[in-house]
């Protein structure tokens, strides 16, 4: 059994975005929120957990639009996160090896940079249409008894391909579009600017 502490401070990043920004609705200051932030990605980068650090900050530009509306905002975000990526890759330069494979990864069968990715299409494709059944993928071990570093956390859609087939994966894929449409369309109509940027912020998180 594990626990991952970033899973929990997801949704206490949402809340607190939401309360303090609301509460600051008529100030145009969002300089409490880009402190949390910047903590939450800062510890996150310690711990060289980048995946996580990237669901935070587009987490943040969904936020800090909804509260200020405006583009000149998400540009500057953005630049500071260009800028934040360029030092990471000094200090980090194995996270730019991960995307060397980016469109060849039958170059790097079985290298790091290709190894997870051509076996996710290749197990996602013997799949067919309604999948080897729960348990019985390669990707996860179930018939060769040895699954695919982290098929379980990072390559779950590839998984939900070969077990229960290509359908119900385009099914899972439309639920979630579903879901963010819906809350689109019903943040609207809440009570409370707390209530629409919580619903829209989390949404983006789950859909990102």
């Amino acid at each position: 059994l594990s626990f991952q502490p970033s899973e929990i401070a997801k949704i206490c990043y949402i809340f607190a975005g939401a309360a303090t920004l609301e509460r600051l609705f008529h100030k145009r200051n969002l300089t409490l929120f880009i402190v949390l932030t910047g903590v939450c990605i800062g510890l996150l980068g310690l711990m060289s957990d980048f995946g996580t650090a990237a669901i935070f900050f587009v987490t943040f530009l969904v936020i800090a639009f909804m509260r200020s509306g405006s583009f000149r905002t998400l540009f500057l975000a953005l630049s500071a996160a260009a800028f934040g990526a360029f030092l990471i890759l000094q200090f980090r330069p194995y996270v730019l090896d991960r995307f060397k494979g980016w469109r060849h990864v039958w170059e790097y069968v079985n290298e790091s940079q290709g190894y997870q990715q051509v076996r996710v299409l290749s197990y996602s494709a013997s799949g067919g249409l309604f999948g080897l059944g729960i348990g019985n993928g390669k990707l996860g071990g179930g018939t060769s008894g040895t699954s695919v570093f982290a098929a379980e956390s990072d390559l779950v859609f590839g998984m939900l391909n070969e077990e229960l087939g290509i359908i119900l994966a385009v099914a899972v894929v439309c639920i979630l579009a579903g879901l963010v449409l819906y809350t689109r369309s019903e943040a609207t109509k809440s009570r409370s600017t707390f209530y629409s940027i919580c619903s829209c912020s989390a949404a983006a998180m789950l859909l990102f």
